[in-house]
């Protein structure tokens, strides 16, 4: 049970910088022509169609979304996953030649992009792989940076970053909970 819940971003926060994260995805390519978003499952996913939303309302033409459940490909499978879950992964346009915008929740480690790059490379060589986060928080374990991030919030081990959509959590909020037993999970929700 946390101790203390701190709001990082409510629901027009979250529009906020999802709509500046959409212009920089425009300006860096200038333009979204031979783009495509994959998000990450469980709420990465929504969160790359409604990136896609908003580039498609700034550039006027439909931006193709995937979604990867990277359960399989995670290095921590067999220790964490004792009876995994696993949804579908759909990416339903061919990758070749394309810059893909890979859309996460949360950056934290790092493991979880490591796992989606080996599986998008079983779809085929992108042009160019770009990183898109709503968080970015403390504690890489490996040399991962977000290309587009909303928002970077220092933690410690005892603070677990906690983001919810609508789509699967029935509202939109990111908050910190803080505890002083133990350690904190690093995000939980996902």
């Amino acid at each position: 049970m946390p101790e203390e819940t701190t709001l990082v971003l409510d629901e027009k926060g979250m529009f906020r910088v999802m709509t500046r994260i959409a212009h920089e995805v425009v300006e860096r390519n200038r333009g979204a022509t031979d783009i495509a978003l994959v998000g990450i499952r469980r709420r990465g996913d929504s969160l790359a169609k409604r990136l896609a939303t908003l580039i498609s309302e700034i550039e006027g033409h439909p931006i193709p979304v995937g979604a990867l459940d990277i359960t399989l490909y995670r290095d921590d499978f067999q220790t964490r996953f004792p009876q995994p879950v696993v949804r579908k992964t759909a990416i339903p346009f061919d990758i070749e030649r394309r810059t893909i915008i890979l859309v996460d929740d949360v950056l934290y480690t790092g493991r979880t992009i490591r796992a989606a790059l080996d599986e998008l490379t079983d779809f085929g060589r992108a042009k160019r792989i770009q990183l898109a986060v709503l968080i970015d928080r403390d504690g890489r374990e490996l040399p991962i940076q977000a290309d587009y991030v909303g928002e970077h919030i220092p933690t410690t081990p005892h603070e677990t970053v906690v983001v919810r959509v609508r789509e699967v959590d029935g509202e939109d909020s990111v908050t910190i909970e803080r505890t002083d037993r133990g350690q904190g999970s690093g995000v939980r929700g996902q």
